[in-house]
């Protein structure tokens, strides 16, 4: 597992968002994106009889859809802290730049980082 570090004072903010995002509908996983424009987009883990998507994959697709031609930094927050079995793809899908990837703890502490590669 890649070393933790701590996010940057934007990073941070978006820690929070994803932390707000879990809290609000008291789901598995919350998630934050960050655009090349600097708009945040938010999600958490939807598990429907009719639609299931991750947290991440929320967030992505809402920046997406959002017109957003890059994803600058990406958090998850959940109570795993394993950050190997987290699918990393939707922000690949987006992304035209490295991206730095942490996954925190429902505190918001980082447990892990890495980087996501297009």
């Amino acid at each position: 597992m890649p070393n933790a570090t701590e996010p940057s004072e934007e990073d941070a903010k978006l820690v929070a968002l994803a932390r707000q995002a879990r809290g609000r509908i008291q789901s598995a996983e919350g998630a934050a994106v960050r655009d090349e424009t600097g708009r945040s987009y938010s999600g958490a883990t939807i598990d429907l009889p009719s639609t299931s998507l991750t947290a991440l994959q929320l967030a992505v697709a809402q920046a997406h859809a959002a017109g957003a031609r890059d994803i600058e930094a990406a958090v998850v927050v959940t109570k795993n802290d394993d950050i190997s079995i987290i699918d990393t793809s939707p922000i690949t899908e987006v992304a035209s730049t490295v991206t730095p990837f942490f996954l925190c703890s429902v505190k918001g502490e980082v447990v892990a980082s890495t980087t996501v590669e297009m």
